[in-house]
């Protein structure tokens, strides 16, 4: 599954000229492209910030959601680790259409292909314990993440029924029972939506084990099941810190195996994409959620 292509090209002429439009204290920083993803382009500003601009129509509408609603967030959850707060905002203008955002320069390197630690295992726990709180009635929807699982049978049955996922038969087994299951619920809560490892980042230490240090890319955010979030268990961790993750949430036999059938649909897609590092960390996962 290659990335989508790109619907506008981002590059570093266009993002100085739209700081130089509309934020002109910033235009004179240092540019690099340094991320060019599924839905955004992520071009480093100096040393303290950069700019995260949508590459097509379907990812604009999500920026506009971090602008709205990670403030809050971002308050909520900076007792644990900091998320990408937009710290400028911007409209669309010089041909480019949608709005975009200056951000934070977060410390660290994604999770990637090595499973996380226990000390980040116990930091993500309490990082969600913060985010996974009743949302207002006006967060936004998402159709295809914290929903129930039931209505996602086809498009992840349909990814399991490629040649191009590992053990997909074991995978499909696993997630038609958990789709079976009662659906949640509780009152939906925030949830990040997309904790793959690549989202989640850490910082050595000198002296100790890795830290969490962020959590980025909050496109997907939306309120529903916690179930989304917990599939982190699989995806970032293995068995010993898994163990001390499940310990720090509050996650009862059902969510947690709907949580196990999430790991599933996220790890499926990351196995198709056309980047090798998601496709290893994807492998890994696909372990992690079997043999668990």
């Amino acid at each position: 599954m290659d990335t989508p292509a790109a619907e506008v090209d981002v590059d570093v002429p266009l993002v100085r000229a739209l700081l130089l439009d509309q934020h002109p204290d910033l235009a004179d920083l240092p540019l690099a492209v340094v991320a060019n993803g599924w839905d955004n382009v992520i071009v480093r500003l100096g040393d303290c910030f950069a700019v995260r601009l949508p590459r097509r129509a379907a990812a604009a509408v999500l920026v506009e959601h971090e602008q709205r609603w990670l403030p809050e967030i971002a308050r909520r959850v900076a007792p644990v680790a900091p998320v990408p707060l937009p710290v400028r905002t911007g409209r669309p203008a010089l041909g480019y259409p949608w709005a975009w955002s200056v951000v934070r320069w977060l410390p660290g390197s994604p999770v990637g292909e090595t499973p996380a630690g226990v000390s980040v295992a116990g930091a993500l726990a309490a990082f969600l314990g913060l985010l996974h709180v009743p949302a207002p009635e006006d967060a936004p929807a998402n159709p295809v993440r914290a929903v129930p699982l039931a209505t996602r049978s086809d498009a992840v049955l349909t990814r399991l029924a490629t040649e191009d996922v590992p053990r997909a038969g074991e995978l499909a087994a696993l997630w038609r029972t958990a789709a079976a299951l009662p659906a949640h619920t509780a009152p939906p809560v925030w949830v990040h939506g997309d904790l793959h490892p690549f989202n989640v980042l850490v910082e050595s230490t000198v002296d100790g084990p890795d830290r969490l240090s962020a959590v980025v890319d909050f496109g997907d955010v939306t309120a529903g099941d916690p179930a989304v979030d917990l599939a982190a268990a699989w995806l970032l961790f293995d068995r010993e810190a898994r163990r001390v993750f499940r310990a720090h949430v509050t996650a009862d036999d059902d969510t947690w195996l709907r949580a196990r059938a999430w790991a599933v649909s996220i790890a499926s897609t990351l196995s198709l994409s056309g980047d090798r590092a998601f496709r290893a960390a994807a492998r890994r996962a696909i372990g992690e959620v079997l043999d668990d």
